[in-house]
């Protein structure tokens, strides 16, 4: 006989009630947790798919967990203990950069093992209560694993498998970036601003801006158009050829590259704008080429700068490519790197840090360099200054890498000293409490104020210290020196603010160009650190590559385009609207490596990509790593 299914619905009716009872007070407590306007508990009321949305990918999660674990407030409690995780960290991202997560940022996962905890960890709270507060929602979670009973049996006949299957099934996907998952999480369904991940956070939850990102651009590869990169290239054909028919220098200059972390011109800040924090790079912009520098990241990404420095390519046409030293793979790009190794430079990288740490063990290799002085290949007795080696290490190292003969030489040094956060106490407290601010910057704001501006100037000195040095030696050197972004000091930004009234994410930087032994005349130019590369090879007297001649012709006109991600865009008229797209198509292709045929179709030979390699050249007395190729 069959059983009635009363009583059987009378034992299941509890339990659904309980879980979607969880489930209700998880979107409850996920929408007070984002507290952005578009996802509010009220807004299950008006606009429910948004709240709804927000809470989705928890709520797959707490029921997988449910299925494996049959212990719903150990489940539920788990994934929301999980996702306080990831708005913990969008608060300090927040905090720091002033933009919050990206999809991109959970690559910095690997980076942990890699060298990168030590920078990362020193930007987690000093308080302990957050520490409290999650240790004790992990004894909480113990607690329920050991008293909760569990809400069905173990064997469910297959039902526990199958939802369980289900649940992996829908989660995996979505954090695989499956397409049919844009039906609900798109800017047609929720609100999605693809220029401002801010504004989209805001509106539809941390969690929802996270998944409409992924989806937008995981398996998102730019598609260039030929045909609009030939007609581009085909009309500035006769300026092309006149330009790679100039000689190339008789004598090829070393060249010394210095990426300062954080630096930017203090004067754009008000309270500053009279200031003589930089007296160096003043001096030297009086015999050299400088000016404001657009890049594309604020606060943090310096691989993001970096790339551009040294591929010539902008992030601006490739917004897969948030992180580019963790996504490009092992394949040879074509770079500056590869030009100047075709014409017989010594190419090293030298920076003060674990080399892994942004991959740019791995990344170099790509891009070409023959060797990589990292923290291990300098002095034992190199000093720190604050948290990091001394930007005055970095210039001695640089010396030390410069030979008298031998090939031309190219150093390519990054700096730390000036990273954040600037909590740290430098080595000399009472030079930093002496500095200056703006009336209104108080408390941690000042403080950390104060140690930025204290490294800033070390950064100015030791230009001075290298151009001074430069300037004496028998070879010819041509010095390039740029900020990678301006540093993650939000809340005095708000406080006092820029000059031009602009948004912190659009500000610009600043670059300088100088042989340290020319008296010549000053040239101020605004650009961006995508054509830095281009100006570099002019300047040395290269002039047989195609496409740095193309950035040379084009570039002035979209070097305002790059900019952080989430910042303001500028206004385009159609001009250089058309000019843009283009010039992404043209990127595009350099990329894919199938530019050198459009190039040759109008300016003849092979165009080569400068990808062939030549053998490295051997280690330095000094020390550091041979970059096998």
């Amino acid at each position: 006989m069959t059983p009635p299914a009363v009583p059987v619905l009378r034992r299941t009716a509890p339990r659904i009630a309980l879980i979607l009872a969880m489930a209700l007070a998880f979107v409850l407590l996920t929408s007070l947790l984002d507290g952005g306007k578009g996802v509010l508990p009220l807004r299950l009321l008006d606009q429910p798919r948004f709240p709804l949305a927000n809470a989705w990918p928890g709520l797959l999660f707490a029921g997988l967990l449910l299925a494996m674990t049959r212990r719903v407030l150990l489940s539920f409690g788990l994934a929301y203990l999980l996702q306080g995780l990831i708005y913990g960290v969008n608060t300090l991202k927040v905090a720091n950069l002033g933009t919050p997560l990206l999809p991109a940022d959970f690559r910095m996962v690997g980076q942990l093992r890699k060298g990168g905890f030590h920078l990362l960890a020193g930007y987690l709270p000093h308080s302990p209560w957050p520490y409290l507060a999650l240790l004790a929602g992990v004894l909480i979670l113990i607690a329920m694993w050991r008293l909760e009973p569990p809400l069905f049996t173990r064997r469910t006949g297959g039902k526990r498998l199958v939802a369980g299957g289900v649940l992996a099934l829908m989660l995996g996907s979505l954090l695989g970036g499956w397409g049919g998952w844009a039906k609900i999480y798109n800017a047609r369904v929720l609100w999605l601003e693809p220029w401002s991940a801010a504004s989209t956070r805001i509106h539809s939850g941390l969690v929802s801006e996270l998944v409409m990102f992924h989806l937008q651009y995981a398996q998102q590869k730019p598609k260039p158009d030929r045909a609009i990169a030939e007609q581009l290239i085909g009309q500035s054909a006769d300026a092309l050829r006149q330009h790679l028919a100039l000689p190339n220098a008789a004598v090829l200059p070393d060249i010394v590259v210095v990426q300062s972390e954080s630096f930017f011109d203090p004067t754009i800040m008000k309270g500053y704008a009279h200031s003589e924090l930089t007296p160096n790079l003043r001096r030297l912009a009086q015999h050299g080429a400088s000016g404001p520098l657009h890049v594309p990241t604020f606060g943090g990404g310096t691989i993001r700068t970096e790339f551009e420095v040294l591929t010539g390519l902008s992030l601006r046409y490739f917004d897969n490519l948030q992180f580019p030293y963790l996504q490009i793979g092992r394949k040879p790009l074509p770079s500056l790197i590869h030009v100047l190794d075709d014409h017989g430079y010594a190419t090293v990288a030298v920076h003060g840090n674990d080399p892994a740490f942004w991959n740019r063990s791995t990344a170099f290799k790509t891009l070409g360099f023959q060797r990589f002085v990292s923290q291990s290949a300098f002095p034992p007795d190199a000093p720190n200054d604050g948290k990091y080696m001394a930007d005055s290490a970095m210039t001695d190292e640089i010396l030390r890498q410069l030979k008298n003969s031998g090939p031309p030489q190219f150093i390519f040094a990054i700096s730390i000293e000036a990273h954040g956060p600037y909590d740290v106490e430098p080595r000399d407290t009472a030079a930093r409490d002496a500095i200056a601010v703006p009336a209104g910057i108080e408390g941690k704001d000042k403080r950390e104020l104060q140690t930025y501006l204290y490294h800033m100037q070390h950064a100015d000195q030791e230009l001075g210290r290298l151009a001074d040095l430069l300037a004496k030696r028998q070879r010819p050197t041509l010095l390039l020196f740029y900020g990678d972004h301006l540093p993650g000091l939000a809340d005095s930004y708000h406080i006092d603010g820029f000059v031009d009234g602009g948004d912190m994410l659009a500000q610009a930087g600043t670059w300088l160009l100088v042989d340290p032994r020319s008296s010549g005349q000053p040239a101020h130019e605004s650009t961006a650190s995508w054509l830095l590369p281009g100006k570099l090879l002019a300047a040395a007297g290269i002039h047989d590559d195609p496409y740095f001649a193309l950035t040379e012709l084009f570039g002035p006109q979209l070097a305002a385009l790059t900019r952080a991600p989430g910042a303001p865009q500028p206004e385009e008229d159609a001009a250089t609207r058309q000019l843009d797209q283009s010039m992404a198509s043209v990127e595009q292709l350099r990329m894919s490596r199938k530019l050198d045929g459009v190039l040759a179709k109008f300016v003849g030979g092979s165009a080569p990509e400068h990808v062939a390699h030549v053998a490295p050249v051997p280690n330095a007395t000094s020390g550091g790593t041979q970059l096998a190729r």
